[in-house]
């Protein structure tokens, strides 16, 4: 692993808004040109990526701080953490093997001061006011298509070749 940072863009919308529905969509089109991206995705509830019944599962409840569950094709590490607070999107990039990833999209973290993309429809009917920061620098929507603020962007969100394609000039300029 190396110590490059990875540049990190936050997707960040209301529930429901569709966060996840664009994302299925903008990797394979990132993947497509060339993009090796990794994703970290911020869930207030609990999460368990093991399977109750399975070797990992019963030995990671019986105290083991770290389980890793490995095989030819993918390996995690899952990492137990109680007590520790808020987590660090920080150290959380950090955990990633940047030699293998140009990007890190971060679904959620939406109050972290990194560069992102507000994601806004027209039916949820809640304000983007919430979600304007000085790190915001563009906007994917359905129907808002005047400038929010100078300086952001605004992206048409059911068009992810333009969502893409605004990806990939951040991208370009965050290497410079």
């Amino acid at each position: 692993m190396t110590n490059k940072q990875i540049p990190l863009l936050g997707i960040v919308a209301y529930s429901g808004t569709g966060k996840t529905t664009l994302l299925k969509l903008l990797i394979p089109y990132l993947r497509q040109h060339g993009i090796r991206t990794g994703l970290i995705k911020h869930t207030h509830h609990d999460v368990d990526v093991d399977t109750p019944g399975k070797d990992s599962f019963e030995l990671r409840k019986a105290g083991a701080d770290q389980t890793m569950v490995a095989s030819n094709s993918r390996w995690a590490l899952m990492t137990e953490t109680p007590g520790h607070g808020e987590l660090s999107l920080e150290y959380l990039a950090t955990r990633f093997d940047s030699s293998n990833l140009d990007m890190i999209l971060v679904e959620g973290f939406k109050h972290e001061a990194i560069n992102k993309i507000v994601l806004h429809r027209k039916e949820t009917g809640k304000s983007l006011d919430n979600l304007i920061d000085v790190s915001v620098v563009a906007v994917a929507t359905d129907g808002l298509f005047d400038p929010v603020k100078p300086g952001i962007s605004i992206l048409n969100i059911n068009e992810v070749d333009k969502v893409g394609e605004f990806v990939i000039q951040w991208l370009k300029s965050q290497q410079n």
